[in-house]
């Protein structure tokens, strides 16, 4: 089973000042490369690296920031080609979604993704094939 990985979550895996959020975000990346199943989408790359950089309470330098990028990619992420562009562009007016958001249900659609992880969209909430999980959702 594929799952999908949000910037949202993959920022709270770096971000130490985030607590629980934090923990269970980076408890969840490990079992994701351990399993070899995470993928992510250029947009997600991209998004990650400036927000670690920029806005986080504690940005990592640009050093280790680049490290981390070159991980992620090889999880070989999926790349928002004219076509991904155009899908999400449908996938905005059928699914009632900002366009960026959009554009990582068809990343994640593309990928062979059945959950999405992320704290941007309704726990439980599905695109046809594939399910949004909050990972911080119903816990104590």
């Amino acid at each position: 089973m594929k799952s999908f990985v949000d910037t949202n979550i993959l920022v709270y895996a770096y971000d130490h000042s985030a607590g629980v959020k934090h923990e269970r975000a980076l408890e969840l990346i490990k079992n994701l490369w351990m399993a070899g199943n995470g993928i992510l989408s250029t947009q997600v790359v991209q998004e990650f690296y400036v927000n670690v950089r920029r806005k986080a309470r504690r940005p990592i330098s640009i050093g280790e920031a680049r490290a981390l990028v070159a991980d992620y990619l090889s999880w070989d992420p999926i790349i928002n080609d004219g076509s991904a562009i155009l899908d999400a562009i449908d996938a905005e007016q059928r699914y009632q979604l900002s366009f960026w958001d959009a554009l990582i249900v068809v990343a994640a659609q593309k990928g062979g993704a059945s959950v999405i992880y992320s704290e941007d969209f309704n726990h439980g909430q599905t695109f046809d094939t594939v399910e949004i999980l909050n990972p911080f959702e119903g816990r104590g």
